[in-house]
């Protein structure tokens, strides 16, 4: 009976016991947890710089000059007297239209020319006669004023067959069609054998002037507007010369080896598109840009010498999309920033409004604070092997 009684006891005391040493161990290690650690960020402390801002925008070439070749007069091509596709010289003959009609109304003029001259010399001899005449009333008035009206016609005719011979002279030296400008010329549009119109409207052939050439690239007026608005309020400022030098990047986003110059912008805005067209000129020795090629010109807008740029790992979005950042306060403190950015340049972003000089912004470690926590603070150059990572994404 005794047995029973302790064996009871014991089935009681045995869970008891257990769970006393469970609760002291956990007593234990909640007394030797460590309390937690202020979590470390690495910021970048924000500099005023100088930046020279661009804008790159689309554009194409055109030709420096276009010259379309149209005939001056009505004939039978000969010959063609060029290449396709090859260079071509100011006053090289393209060219040769049958001449033989343009010389026969040449040698009539100039005959008719001789005939007339021929005849002016005897009937300004009679006029002087007669006028002698008249003092001594051999001749009356009237012989006089025939004679001298004979002579004012044949000094027209003179005057009326040399301007025929001249244009005569003329036509007959278009039937050579030559090249007004020195450029590549593209196909022809007649071949030999051809009858051809003066001034007709189809050319016979065209022209190019590529050395120099041009690149017309369309600006919105807002950016335009932009611009000027920052000129004028003195946060832009011009860079002498270089203002006026522009860079080029071809179709592949190579390098164009030259840069170009500014020409003009033009006055007038596209209203299908709301922008005006920037005009820049050229070198191309080589011949690497042709008519019509598309290009992304690099345009200088100005310098910036009190920018603020703040690494864009360091700025992300809110809900609404806008940029926020995270700027560890003076006391160590996690703060939250509105900012304003303006555009990408490099790894980095324009910062408009919203950053200071002094101001340091969290680069890394932005997951592991809240606003308002105490941080530990280090600087992101002093780590090794560590800094700003290039962002993704071209710049202006």
């Amino acid at each position: 009976m005794l047995s029973r009684a302790r064996f009871t006891f014991g089935r009681i005391l045995l869970p008891v016991w257990i769970g006393g040493l469970l609760m002291s161990g956990c007593d234990r290690r909640q007394q030797a947890a460590p309390p937690p650690s202020t979590p470390e960020v690495a910021v970048v402390t924000v500099q005023a710089e100088r930046v020279v801002l661009t804008t790159e925008l689309p554009g194409r070439t055109s030709p420096y000059l276009v010259a379309e070749i149209r005939p001056q007069v009505n004939g039978l091509i000969q010959k063609r007297l060029f290449t396709e596709g090859s260079d071509v010289k100011a006053g090289e003959v393209l060219y040769q239209i049958d001449p033989a009609p343009f010389e026969a109304a040449l040698r009539t003029a100039e005959a008719a020319l001789v005939r007339s001259q021929a005849s002016l010399p005897s009937i300004r001899s009679r006029v002087e006669r007669y006028r002698e005449l008249l003092a001594d009333k051999a001749v009356s008035q009237q012989e006089y004023d025939d004679a001298a009206s004979a002579l004012h016609q044949a000094e027209a005719d003179v005057q009326y067959w040399t301007a025929t011979a001249q244009t005569a002279r003329i036509n007959l030296g278009y039937t050579q069609v030559k090249a007004p400008i020195a450029g590549r010329i593209g196909r022809s549009a007649v071949t030999d054998g051809a009858l051809v119109s003066a001034y007709q409207p189809t050319p016979l052939a065209t022209i190019q002037q590529l050395d120099p050439i041009y690149v017309d690239v369309p600006q919105s007026t807002t950016e335009l507007l932009r611009l000027q608005k920052r000129l004028a309020e003195g946060r832009l400022q011009g860079d002498g010369a270089n203002q006026q030098k522009v860079k080029l990047v071809l179709e592949d986003g190579s390098p164009y080896s030259s840069e170009g110059t500014f020409q003009f912008r033009d006055v007038t805005v596209d209203p299908g598109t709301g922008s005006v067209i920037l005009r820049v000129v050229f070198s191309n020795p080589q011949g690497v840009l042709l008519p019509g090629m598309f290009v992304r010109a690099v345009i200088m807008e100005g310098v910036h010498d009190q920018a603020i740029l703040a690494p864009q790992q360091a700025v992300s979005r809110d809900v609404k999309g806008n940029p926020i950042a995270l700027l560890v306060g003076p006391e160590d403190k996690i703060e939250v920033r509105m900012l304003t950015v303006d555009r990408a340049i490099g790894n980095k972003w324009l910062v408009t409004s919203g950053l200071s000089v002094g101001d340091r912004i969290v680069a890394e470690g932005a997951q592991k604070v809240r606003p308002g926590a105490a941080v530990k603070v280090v600087s992101l150059e002093s780590r090794p092997n560590e800094g700003v990572k290039p962002a993704a994404g071209g710049s202006n």
